[in-house]
């Protein structure tokens, strides 16, 4: 019988050890350069380093090591996805951010490397989420509430390299390509996914590897 909701987190212990384990991992990585700086003839900023005393220049490494620990941690734990299910929805849930998709709506669902994909019964990708979970658990989470789950992305050969000024795609299409092959090649992963959320608006998937895009047009 299928139950009425179903529930894969992200495990509260990991979520945790994130926390505890890179503050303090920031800490001594800091603590060891600060051994380094001391011997090395390094000019400027270190000068005032070596300056310190031992006990200040050690307790100011350690602070400046965790919090920049700290900030790492935040910035994977906004990737810890959880993904319920109820006899009406998809819900995917991430620390800032949280998607409710039409369960009905939801056609097949995949793992590409580690982002979630969850694709339309047109193909229009619906959503894409970064994610860690157990593949196991997601497969038969997803059948089980009648999602087809496949083994790689469905649509893979209908992609097409994009380079610049295609004349398939509309002028509108061709700059958010290059805006984001901007925000791919700095890293800017809050760029990347609005531009990528834009062409689908215009009936575009995007598919990324090793800093290039591939595109396709959704079916129908």
């Amino acid at each position: 019988m299928l139950q009425q909701t179903t529930t894969i987190p992200t495990p509260w212990w990991l979520r945790m050890l994130v926390w505890l384990c890179l503050p303090a991992i920031g800490a001594a990585l800091l603590l060891l350069l600060l051994g380094v700086f001391v011997w090395l003839p390094l000019p400027g900023p270190f000068d005032v380093v070596r300056d310190l005393p031992d006990d200040v220049a050690t307790v100011v490494s350690i602070a400046a090591g965790a919090v920049l620990g700290l900030i790492f941690a935040g910035l994977v734990d906004r990737e810890s996805l959880t993904v319920r299910f109820t006899m009406t929805d998809v819900v995917l849930t991430r620390p800032g951010t949280r998607r409710i998709l039409p369960r009905g709506e939801v056609a097949v669902a995949f793992r590409d490397r580690d982002q979630l994909i969850l694709l339309g019964r047109t193909g229009r990708e619906l959503a894409h989420e970064p994610c860690h979970l157990a593949k196991q658990k997601l497969q038969s989470a997803f059948a089980s509430y009648g999602i087809a789950w496949s083994d790689q992305d469905p649509y893979l050969e209908a992609y097409r390299r994009w380079v610049p000024d295609l004349p398939d795609l509309p002028p509108s299409a061709n700059a958010v390509f290059i805006a984001r092959q901007k925000a791919l090649e700095s890293g800017d992963e809050g760029d990347k996914r609005e531009l990528r959320e834009e062409l689908g608006r215009l009936g575009l998937v995007v598919r990324d590897q090793r800093k290039r895009q591939y595109w396709r047009r959704v079916d129908g």
